[in-house]
């Protein structure tokens, strides 16, 4: 006896990647409806991306009619420069409130059926949702589940969302502390450690790992480490753990040497940030209902198609995208995704490209990157045996870098010595999150630096930068 659907595609999360695979799923003639249980838009829409940003952009404004020397370059000068924090934190609220509402717009227009409250697989093809009114099934052709992730705290960092506080309260920027601990120095922490020092505090920044920035390509972590640390108010510590943060006036952080276990110091400042990265969050799905199990850090297994796999085996019309899945915990990697997943559930096969999906920290300058850093790139050289070969270009010698008086930052390329193929690029100056895409694209498209060396680049624009890279490599390539 065939089953009655309630509808094609049912998608457990709004976030940015729900969002994006129920406009998918609309334009490819599916009945759908999304659940949510908490704000419309997910981390990305309410607590990460856009308050985040519109705090940089603003805090940004600050920090270059601060320069006055850069601006004296230029044969500008200004009087004493105010700034309202309260005014600044409205503007990210006012932002995230009008996005809100044009992704909850945009679902209605479309006719895709909203459902508020949680909701969770109640079995094979049926979701259980639990609202205001009560608890009611939903039997779905297909499920996609897209719970996202939530701050990781580490044991022994007591948060009280008052002094000590995750990234999810810190975009309410409620207050400035004259002196803040940032408990990690990657993305979130490089982030809010460029708003604060604009803003007038002091930060201390606290890394476990024995290097600042571990996941940025060492030569762009060097350039970063002196123009985004070392050139503002922040002391750092590397190789050593936050074993212990403690509330209050003042906030107490314990720090143990990451190798001899011993406690070095006690910090006492005003506020602690803990930016320690983000942790699934897959608890109450119903997932033990059809056997699946989360790996031990609990995310949900997936293949490149986005399949829920259960011991290595595809479970039938389930689907997973976005943070929960733990691939690349990116806003546009799970609106990716979710397109990835719909394109299957139509019946026309499609994988994902982790490599051409580019990444950015919006910090003053900016840094990104796509692809292969140069370790992997040497890895699977090794392993299918090529040779790789990398070109530096600097922003210095760019004539739109010079006429802006922005110099500091370089770009740098990873490709294969035999065939060309783009394997990476990393970028750190200003606008580095837009020139990227670029480099996505041809990642992308598998294209090699011989072809990309004789596209036109606009005169004069940052994009040289990379134009200048593909023309170095083209010439280094063909001398070899």
């Amino acid at each position: 006896m065939s089953i009655k659907f309630d509808y094609d595609l049912v998608i457990i999360g709004a976030g940015v990647g729900g969002h994006g695979a129920a406009l998918h799923a609309v334009k490819c003639g599916l009945k759908t409806a999304i659940i949510e249980a908490a704000d419309m838009g997910g981390t990305c829409v309410n607590r990460g991306c856009i308050p985040s940003k519109a705090l940089l952009a603003a805090s940004g404004k600050v920090r270059e009619l601060q320069d006055t020397q850069h601006l004296q370059n230029m044969g500008i000068e200004l009087g004493s420069l105010q700034f309202d924090r309260a005014a600044i934190a409205n503007h990210a609220d006012n932002l995230v409130s009008k996005i809100r509402k044009d992704l909850t717009n945009s679902l209605s227009r479309l006719k895709v059926d909203t459902i508020r409250g949680w909701g969770k697989i109640a079995g094979p093809q049926k979701v259980s949702v639990k609202t205001a009114e009560g608890e009611q099934i939903i039997a779905a052709k297909d499920i996609i589940l897209c719970p996202g992730s939530v701050p990781f705290v580490p044991r022994g960092i007591e948060i009280d969302n008052q002094t000590v506080f995750t990234s999810d309260n810190a975009v309410k920027l409620d207050w400035l502390p004259d002196w803040i601990a940032i408990i990690g120095s990657g993305y979130i922490g490089l982030e809010f450690a460029d708003v604060y020092t604009a803003l007038g505090s002091e930060v201390t920044m606290i890394e476990a790992l024995d290097t600042l920035m571990p996941t940025f390509d060492p030569d762009i972590a060097k350039i970063a480490k002196r123009v985004l640390i070392e050139s503002r108010d922040i002391d750092t510590y590397a190789g050593v753990f936050a074993t212990k943060v403690t509330p209050g006036k003042p906030v107490q952080v314990e720090l143990t040497d990451a190798k001899t276990k011993e406690v070095i110091e006690v910090l006492e400042v005003d506020a602690c940030l803990v930016a320690t990265g983000r942790i699934p969050a897959t608890k109450d799905l119903g997932l033990e209902s059809i056997a699946v199990e989360t790996d031990r850090r609990g995310f949900i297994p997936v293949n490149d198609r986005m399949e829920v796999l259960r011991d290595g085996e595809v479970v039938p019309n389930l689907w997973s995208i976005g943070d929960a899945t733990g691939k690349m915990m990116l806003a546009h990697a799970a609106s990716a995704q979710g397109i990835i997943a719909v394109e299957n559930i139509c019946g026309r096969a499609k994988a994902i490209d982790y490599r051409s999906i580019p990444a950015a920290a919006f910090t003053h300058p900016e840094i990104s990157y796509v692809g292969l850093n140069e370790l992997q790139a040497k890895e699977i050289a090794a392993a299918e045996g090529f040779e790789i070969a990398t070109v530096k270009t600097y922003y210095k010698g760019n004539s739109k870098a010079l006429a802006e008086g922005e110099t500091d930052g370089i770009a740098k390329i990873i490709y294969r010595k035999d065939t060309g193929e783009l394997l990476g690029v990393h970028i750190i100056g200003i606008h580095a999150s837009d020139l990227i895409q670029e480099a996505a694209n041809a990642i992308a498209d598998r294209q090699p630096v011989h072809k990309l060396a004789f596209k036109v680049h606009t005169h004069p624009t940052l994009s040289e930068v990379l134009d200048e890279a593909y023309k170095r490599a083209e010439v280094f390539s063909l001398n070899k």
